[in-house]
């Protein structure tokens, strides 16, 4: 099945040190980092198997300065990137780099949410591609496995994304006293379920999308991040079908998540 509109197709770690970061993810993830091609020298491709999932791209000096830190950021599949980008300015959201295109990748541009949280959209150059990199319809180790956006305003945002994007609301986990946790699903058909959003609370008092990416053992994971620099702030967390999630920071400091069986 080729990618559409509203499909996760990349995740990339933006970061300081690109050996450090390959060096944290590389053991953790069963990844591998191949140079790209037209980028030697400031982007890493993420490799798992025989398939590409991301990339690690070094903040530069100016990006740095403009506000940029270490961070995992997403890319959405659309069918017309200056169309996408027109629609989100005009419900709310805003600009953030312009689309450009770089050849033989695509067209893209980073966008914000009208809460201000930023992701990209973008239209591959290859004309019925497929992006592996979320695994929307079975678990996959080293594949990301559930997008979740923890946000200021969730209504707000549910409305902006199934807008932009045609995602549905497909159900909801009551959580008490911290809200609900509503879930979502593609809008091509058959689609499967994306991920989720939830309102920002005493855990997880960062706004932001976060991506889980899967493991094979949660334990040996959590064991490998302390011991190669990182820290777990939050989880181990059972969740409903029995796998367990952590939220942590690589030693650069960009948040990261896992899924897996304990």
């Amino acid at each position: 099945m080729t990618n559409q509109h509203g499909d996760f197709i990349w995740y990339e770690l933006m970061t300081t040190d690109l050996a450090a970061s390959a060096a944290f993810y590389g053991p953790l993830l069963g990844w591998t980092f191949p140079p790209a091609k037209s980028e030697p020298d400031d982007y890493l491709e993420i490799q798992t198997g025989d398939e590409f999932v991301g990339g690690v791209l070094r903040l530069t000096p100016d990006m740095i300065s403009c506000g940029c830190q270490p961070s995992w950021i997403g890319y959405i599949a659309v069918d017309d990137v200056d169309a996408s980008v027109a629609g989100i300015e005009a419900d709310g959201g805003k600009t953030l780099m312009p689309a450009r295109d770089m050849r033989g990748v695509g067209r893209f541009a980073m966008v914000a949410d009208p809460q201000g949280l930023a992701f990209y959209v973008m239209k591959g150059v290859v004309e019925g591609g497929v992006s592996t990199a979320f695994a929307e319809f079975s678990p996959r180790e080293g594949h990301c496995a559930w997008n979740e956006l923890v946000t200021t305003d969730q209504s707000a945002a549910m409305a902006f994304y199934t807008g932009a994007f045609g995602w549905k609301k497909d159900g909801e986990m009551d959580m008490g006293p911290m809200g609900s946790y509503e879930f979502l699903r593609a809008r091509k058909e058959g689609g499967g379920m994306i991920g989720a959003v939830m309102t920002v609370i005493k855990e997880k008092p960062v706004p932001g999308w976060t991506y889980y990416f899967r493991v094979a053992n949660l334990d040996a994971a959590i064991a490998a991040v302390g011991e190669n620099g990182g820290q777990i702030v939050y989880g181990p967390q059972e969740i409903p079908g029995g796998d367990f999630v952590v939220n942590g920071l690589d030693p650069q400091g960009a948040m990261f998540a896992l899924i897996g069986a304990k």
